[in-house]
């Protein structure tokens, strides 16, 4: 048996110095990436180096990224026209955040009560969604986009003032992604997106009344604490998230096979990395957070029923509007009903 594992871990060994070898005789690749993350906050700013340096180590230094902090280039809002009109050799973001260009992306990003990540991840890898996602930022767009990141529950939102019925939410200003925005429209709440390094001084000057971004511990390093002290939960707008990596139809097709290959692992590697050190970390940064002098708040159960009322009513105007939502909606549903008895009986109740 002892001899066997010795042979076993030399081939492997082998394997993965021929596999650099391999990657070190491509030629030497070098492009710009933009990060839609200050790199310096958790997780998802963190996780855009990762992805990097991943990148560098598996092709054996044959790939050389330069990453530019948020607006460096080009205004974060922009990294999608700037990449699809080949101005940007690449971004990492979220196809969310674009979703002003065609409303199907969202559901790329996050689904108000939707799929949490293990049952969203099967879709997207194997019910047709991220197919679907391909086709269209490729066809409409020129942009090659593929699954670079995942993050599970986010928050519901930051506000300086409790909320104790809906009647509280109408008037109020707030940063809010992806589709959720829609619903806190039908709440009354004046929504805008705000990309993450702008929302603490939109907080702090009073631009905006509330906002959410993301997890406990991303929420933490942007110091939103500072300024609203009543903090909601569950995520219902964003149960899980993923981030994506756009390139230029033009720079991608320009790339080797191996080169392809490689960059598509990293991303497989940092959406792990990102996911697990997520869940690691939330509940110590719940007590920091507390001990600021926050407030933890679980939405009513008649909150969320109104939030979900409104979603209801959300994708009916969408899928009126847009046939790509309809379309990846009806491949998204379809998934959901087939899962259903799955997560009925495969997992726990609480």
């Amino acid at each position: 048996m002892r001899r066997a594992l010795c042979i076993t871990a030399f081939a492997l060994t082998a394997l993965l110095a021929a596999s650099a070898d391999a990657a070190a005789q491509e030629k030497k690749l070098r492009f710009n990436m933009a990060g839609a993350f200050p790199s310096s906050t958790a997780i998802l700013g963190t996780g855009q180096v990762y992805f990097i340096d991943r990148v560098k180590k598996i092709s054996g230094g044959s790939i050389d990224i330069k990453f530019f902090e948020p607006g460096a280039l080009v205004p974060a809002s922009q990294y999608f026209d700037a990449i699809s009109a080949g101005n940007l050799d690449s971004a990492m973001t979220g196809l969310g955040f674009f979703s002003g260009k065609e409303i199907a992306l969202a559901l790329f990003s996050s689904v108000p009560f939707g799929p949490e990540m293990g049952e969203y991840l099967g879709w997207m890898r194997y019910g047709g969604g991220e197919q679907l996602m391909q086709e269209l930022t490729r066809s409409k767009f020129n942009v090659e986009s593929m699954l670079c990141g995942t993050i599970a529950p986010e928050a519901s939102g930051w506000f300086r003032k409790e909320i104790k019925s809906l009647d509280d939410l109408k008037g109020l200003k707030m940063r809010f992604f992806g589709l959720g925005a829609n619903v806190m429209q039908k709440m009354g709440v004046q929504t805008q997106i705000l990309q993450a390094g702008e929302i603490f001084q939109a907080l702090q000057l009073g631009t905006i009344d509330a906002t959410e971004f993301s997890m406990p511990v991303m929420d933490l390093t942007l110091g939103f604490h500072q300024v609203a002290k009543h903090y909601y939960f569950p995520g219902w707008h964003q149960m899980a998230t993923f981030v994506h990596l756009l390139f230029s139809k033009q720079k991608w097709a320009e790339l080797s096979d191996t080169h392809k290959e490689i960059i598509k692992s990293a991303c497989q590697d940092t959406m792990l990395h990102q996911f697990t050190e997520g869940e690691a970390v939330q509940g110590k940064a719940l007590k920091e957070i507390q001990s600021k002098g926050v407030t933890l708040h679980y939405w009513s159960k008649d909150i969320l029923d109104a939030y979900r009322k409104a979603w209801g009513e959300v994708i009916e105007e969408q899928k009126a509007k847009s046939p790509e939502f309809t379309k990846a909606w009806a491949s998204l549903s379809k998934f959901r009903e087939e899962y259903k008895v799955w997560r009925q009986y495969g997992y726990l109740k609480e």
